[in-house]
């Protein structure tokens, strides 16, 4: 009984000699929050135009490639409008019911977004497969010069989601959507031509197939590190092995158990973990957590670091070196 009283004890001392949280708080974020929210309302206008034009143009002219090409930039415009919320969303401070703060709602953002093209894509194929049971005549024409428009806005949509997409992962989803709405465009213009200059009909649908294998094939390479996040998952970059090994190196660790090493968002890596102090070093307690948040800083960039130190008489008994 008096064994489980000391131990507690332990606990206690340790908080009180300041069992510190290590912010990194907007360490990462260099560029200026608002500025890109301009270009995205911008780009989510014209997109919504855009696939009205498209669909209806798709319609008149009997063409599923264009009518593709046009879900693909609706979910676009959608895409455009979750990560415009999400960015903004993102930016609240930490709270009671958020204390980790709003930052992951991009990553949910992006998660909805490849989900969502998923079932576009889906849906494609679908449709092309019964167009070549039984074809359509497509007006080339009218195909061409709606696809070519949506070409021109496609291009200036991603140039103007370009420089953000390198900082984020929600804005970079945004940027393929329309980097693929711009080979969508090509790839049906190329389909009016044909049908024009060959009355090949069967380009149609096999044009719509290679939108929408694009469209599965980008979302499925995506949507991994994206869940990988949602799940706290260990940095992708970061071997947990590594990191155990610098603490370990640290003068005064005894050992290390109950590891936990995850992503806050995007740029932010968060470890905590269980110190146990080598004997006759706990005067030095303090120092050696310094010492083991600066090395994790340095190594592995950890900006969120919580450590929990132990005397080696009082350690946990028989704990898991990962995880609880």
């Amino acid at each position: 009984m008096s064994h489980n009283h000391t131990h507690d004890h332990d606990h206690v001392h340790d908080h009180c000699s300041g069992h510190a949280h290590s912010h990194g708080h907007g360490h990462h974020h260099h560029v200026d929050p608002n500025a890109g929210d301009l270009r995205i309302a911008f780009a989510i206008g014209i997109n919504f135009l855009l696939t009205v034009v498209q669909i209806i143009g798709g319609v008149m002219a009997r063409s599923l490639a264009l009518i593709a090409d046009a879900l693909h930039n609706f979910s676009d415009s959608i895409s455009l409008v979750i990560a415009f919320g999400a960015r903004k969303i993102a930016r609240r401070p930490s709270d009671a019911q958020m204390t980790f703060g709003y930052d992951r709602i991009e990553i949910v953002a992006a998660l909805i977004n490849y989900t969502g093209l998923i079932i576009v894509g889906l849906y494609l194929v679908y449709e092309a497969m019964l167009r070549f049971i039984q074809s359509e005549v497509v007006d080339g024409w009218l195909v061409i010069i709606i696809a070519a428009v949506a070409l021109v806005i496609d291009l200036g949509t991603a140039l103007l989601t370009f420089t953000m997409s390198k900082t984020s992962v929600n804005i970079r989803a945004a940027f393929l959507h329309n980097v693929a709405d711009a080979l969508g465009s090509v790839a049906v213009i190329f389909a009016g031509t044909l049908i024009l200059l060959y009355d090949w009909r069967l380009i149609d649908p096999i044009v719509t197939l290679m939108i929408a294998g694009y469209i599965l094939w980008q979302s499925f390479v995506e949507i991994g590190p994206v869940i990988r996040i949602l799940m706290l998952g260990s940095p992708p970059h970061i071997a947990a092995e590594s990191v155990l090994e610098t603490l370990r190196a640290v003068d005064g660790v005894a050992d290390i158990h109950h590891v936990h090493l995850w992503q806050m968002n995007e740029h932010q890596n968060a470890v905590d973990a269980h110190l146990v102090i080598a004997d006759g070093c706990w005067t030095r307690a303090d120092e050696i957590k310094a010492a083991a948040k600066a090395r994790l800083m340095q190594e592995f960039d950890v900006s969120h670091t919580t450590l929990e130190m132990e005397c080696t008489h009082h350690a946990c008994s028989q704990p898991r070196t990962i995880g609880h």
